[in-house]
């Protein structure tokens, strides 16, 4: 049973409350500072010939001559005199492909003239459905694969916005956040919450807990009808940055208000990620039933959303889990084709990455076992590009 903290005397509940989350911000700052210098920002590893050539479909043999015949920039080799390549590199080989290679279109999956910007909401309205995890691992796989990026943290919790390496208690108690492009009171631009990324092609739209006010500032705003409505808020703060972007990808929080309303009604198209067990199931079927009734209703007012597709995405899969594999399957017969069909896969390289602030494709190969690193990025790279496609078929595209 959990037992509430005890007031010491002379304290009140909330003084004990206080006290912790003081202790806890304290022990955290020693974490990151053990993590990586605090007085920088996070960066990002170099890449392996091997991993170039898959993020590039540029074969390895190809790739040794075209640095032999001078056409690709010249970049840092290790001690044994293997070439480490930066993302920023790995960028300028791809422009370089797109002009002399074959088929050299394939080389820049992103927009092209005439093809909409694609907002994608990653949700589910139970926690520990790994939403976060899905979210911040397409950014940065998108990223790598030459997508110009935008993450949105729309969770008052802010766990995307720390993955990127900011304390939002501290850097973001009192403004610069997604929330300052939202409210009612005087919006900034977009462009003005945005900040770089150690991520070359990947920006962010930090949260923080000012966000939870929008949810009590939108109820006010419905009762006194302020416009622009919340239908329309996320939508028209991209407006002023769409060009700068092929992706947008959202952290929605795990609820169904109005926050998470607004990233629906403003994207393109939504990845539900779902644990395959019978609570979690349940609890998007509730969800689909809440967000169906609620969508039908604000689009009679607002005009329909315009969703070019809806996909589900297993997480925290164990294949050796029978009652696990049961309810996959379960979900398959029911939501066919709707379902990815690679599943995100339970590994302890996710969570020990996590631990440091770190994804999977931030991980250098000496902290994980190979073995294990090499199944979860199968798994999450597998996620990816049959997202991918699903992207690139919104774009009338099917076969790049």
């Amino acid at each position: 049973m959990l037992i509430p903290p005890t007031p010491q005397p002379g304290g009140s509940v909330a003084d004990v409350i206080g006290a912790n989350a003081s202790r806890l911000s304290d022990a955290l700052n020693a974490h990151m500072r053990n993590s990586f210098h605090p007085e920088t920002r996070k960066l990002l590893r170099k890449f392996h010939p091997a991993e170039v050539s898959e993020l590039t479909g540029i074969s390895l043999s190809n790739l040794r001559m075209r640095h032999q015949d001078g056409d690709f920039p010249e970049v840092e080799t290790d001690s044994r005199g293997r070439r480490l390549y930066s993302a920023e590199e790995i960028d300028r080989i791809r422009q370089v492909m797109a002009r002399t290679g074959r088929n050299g279109e394939a080389y820049l999956p992103g927009r092209r003239a005439g093809d909409p910007l694609q907002v994608i909401s990653v949700v589910n309205f139970k926690g520990g459905s790994c939403k976060t995890t899905t979210a911040i691992h397409l950014a940065q796989r998108y990223a790598l694969r030459g997508y110009r990026v935008l993450a949105i943290d729309l969770d008052p919790q802010a766990s995307l916005t720390t993955m990127f390496g900011y304390r939002p208690e501290l850097e973001f108690a009192e403004a610069g956040t997604i929330y300052d492009a939202l409210r009612y009171e005087d919006p900034l631009p977009l462009s003005q919450v945005i900040r770089k990324t150690y991520f070359h092609n990947l920006d962010l739209a930090p949260a923080g807990l000012l966000l939870s006010e929008y949810e009590t500032e939108t109820a006010y705003a419905l009762q006194h009808r302020i416009d622009p409505p919340f239908t329309q808020r996320l939508a028209i703060a991209l407006e002023e940055v769409e060009s700068q972007y092929d992706l947008v990808l959202i952290d929605c929080p795990p609820q169904l208000g109005f926050t998470t309303m607004s990233a629906l009604l403003a994207s393109t198209g939504l990845l539900i990620t779902v644990v395959p067990s019978m609570l979690d199931v349940a609890s998007m079927a509730q969800f689909l039933e809440m967000a169906g009734e609620t969508v039908r209703t604000l689009e009679e007012s607002a005009g329909p959303a315009d969703w070019k597709f809806l996909k589900f995405l297993i997480t925290r899969y164990e294949p050796t889990d029978v009652p696990q594999s049961q309810m996959a399957g379960f979900l398959r017969s029911i939501l066919l084709d709707q379902v990815l069909t690679t599943p995100m896969l339970k590994s302890t390289a996710v969570s020990d990455a996590g631990m440091t602030q770190q994804t999977i494709y931030e991980l250098d190969q000496s902290q994980v076992l190979r073995k294990t690193l090499d199944r979860i990025l199968e798994s999450v790279n597998g996620v990816a590009d049959e997202f991918e496609q699903v992207i690139q078929a919104a774009w009338g595209r099917r076969n790049d």
